[in-house]
């Protein structure tokens, strides 16, 4: 388990209300407790569809690709900036969207979840645009964030600046430190857009506040951390989260 990043990294939005000491990006062992289910037909698209080009916002906040109805619903707590959902996202991409999702058995529900300083800016420009862009922009985030990272390291003094700065322009600071600014107009979210999303403090602290919220509900002390129709798993590789798809009747 990573530990949380430093404490003047939560300090960069220190006026959005914040559990400190909730999350940290984890990576653990798979577990097979998950009982075997019968297996569960695939359910078909409504015509000219296709299930894993089908997306949704969740009464939760969260969002949803897939068949809103299907029968294993599976919920993802990620953060942006976590180095270990990154890796899930790159070793479930093809065989969750194609094999899971694609066959209308499962969905994947994606909630932003918020572990440091770096995770607000980056979770408002992936949710800036239409929502059915924000998972395509979080896959495309993760697989980029080692180059936030470089960026980083080089602009520390602009990171450190960014604190400073009053709320309402702390984020568009710290984006622009990590150069996620350049990386999400390069991939269609407005100069003017993405700077309106980055200054909405109310979205940011509400992201916050669902963060804390999940920690108190769910018990999530880290991510990724993932529920099977509503109860907690202890996988979180996806060969651990593969096992207890397909126990759970997907395959």
């Amino acid at each position: 388990m990573t530990a949380l990043r430093p404490r003047h990294m939560l300090l960069a939005f220190a006026a959005v209300p914040l559990v400190l000491g909730l999350a940290a990006c984890k990576q653990e062992a798979a577990s097979d407790a998950a009982p075997k289910g019968a297996a569960i037909a695939k359910i078909a698209p409504p015509a000219g569809q296709n299930w894993g080009d089908t997306y949704s916002v969740t009464p939760e906040g969260g969002y949803l690709m897939g068949n809103p109805q299907a029968p294993i619903k599976l919920v993802e707590f990620a953060a942006l900036s976590c180095s270990h959902c990154a890796n899930f996202s790159e070793k479930s991409a093809a065989e969750l969207h194609d094999n899971f999702v694609g066959s209308g058995r499962v969905s994947l529900e994606v909630r932003f979840f918020i572990i440091n300083a770096l995770d607000v800016p980056a979770t408002l420009l992936a949710t800036c645009s239409a929502p059915e862009a924000a998972l395509p922009l979080a896959k495309q985030f993760w697989t980029w964030q080692g180059e936030m990272f470089k960026n980083l390291k080089t602009n520390g003094a602009m990171m450190e600046a960014a604190s400073q700065l009053p709320v309402n322009q702390r984020f568009a600071a710290i984006a622009k430190a990590g150069g996620m600014d350049t990386f999400f107009a390069s991939r269609g979210v407005a100069v003017d857009q993405a700077n309106a999303c980055l200054a909405n403090t109310a979205k940011a602290t509400q992201l916050v506040e669902a963060t804390g919220k999940a920690g108190k509900d769910f018990g999530i002390t880290g991510t990724p951390t993932f529920l099977l129709n509503g109860t907690k798993i202890d996988a979180n590789t996806w060969e651990g989260v593969r096992t207890v798809l397909e126990q759970a009747g997907a395959r």
